[in-house]
C-alpha cells in the first residue's frame, strides 16, 4: 500500500485480513481506542495478553455488532440484559455468566465474558465484516493510561500490533470507557463500573 491514507473500505477490508490471518489490529470503538483481534483465535488472544504485558487471569470483552452475535456468544442472556441493553444511552459492556464459541484464553477463570453491542460504524462494520466477535481491550500497557485518542497511543503499542486503523486518528473529543454491570442468569444485577 501506497503512502495514502485508505478510504473507510479499505481501511476496513485491512482489518479484516489481518485479523482473519491471526493478526491484531489497533481500532477505534465506541469508547476508546482498543486492540483487538478475531475473538476465536486464542493465540492471536495471548498476543494481545503479552503485548499489554496483561495476566491471563484478567479476562478481556469482546464486541460484537447485533443481537444475534451477542447470543451466539453468551450461553444464556438473561432477560434483565435485554432490557438493560435496549435502555442504555451510553455503551454498555454487559458481563454474563458463561461465554460460548470464543477462545477458551478470553473468558475469566469462572466462564463468564463481557460483551458489548457496538453501534460505532468502524468496530460494527470489523465485526460483521469478520462475521465474528472481536476482542476490544484498551490500547495501553496494564496500568498506563487509556488512550481516548490516538496521538495517547503509546510506541509500545503502535510497533506491536499488525495493523492500525486510520480512521478517526484525527479525533480529538474525550469519550470515557464503556459502563459495566455483571448480570447472572438468577437475574442478578451489579455495576462494576
Amino acid at each position: 500500500m501506497e503512502n495514502d491514507i485508505p478510504t473507510f473500505e479499505q481501511d476496513i477490508a485491512n482489518c479484516v485480513e489481518t485479523m482473519r490471518r491471526g493478526g491484531i489490529i489497533l481500532y477505534p470503538t465506541d469508547t476508546i481506542w482498543g486492540i483487538g483481534c478475531d475473538a476465536t483465535n486464542a493465540e492471536a488472544v495471548a498476543r494481545i495478553y503479552a503485548l499489554k504485558q496483561r495476566a491471563e487471569s484478567k479476562s478481556m470483552l469482546v464486541l460484537v455488532d447485533s443481537e444475534g452475535m451477542l447470543e451466539r456468544t453468551v450461553a444464556d442472556v438473561p432477560e434483565v440484559a435485554w432490557q438493560l441493553i435496549e435502555a442504555a444511552v451510553d455503551p454498555l459492556t454487559i458481563i454474563y455468566d458463561k461465554g460460548t464459541g470464543v477462545a477458551p484464553n478470553l473468558l475469566a477463570a469462572d466462564g463468564s465474558i463481557g460483551v458489548r453491542i457496538t453501534g460505532e460504524r468502524f468496530s460494527q462494520s470489523l465485526c460483521r465484516r469478520l462475521r465474528r466477535p472481536i476482542v476490544s481491550t484498551s490500547a495501553n500497557i496494564s496500568g498506563l493510561k487509556a488512550p481516548a485518542i490516538f496521538p495517547q497511543v503509546s510506541d509500545a503499542i503502535l510497533e506491536g500490533v499488525d495493523y492500525a486503523a486510520f480512521y478517526r486518528r484525527d479525533d480529538t473529543g474525550s469519550p470515557s470507557p464503556s459502563n459495566i454491570i455483571k448480570v447472572s442468569d438468577g437475574g442478578l444485577v451489579k455495576v462494576i463500573r
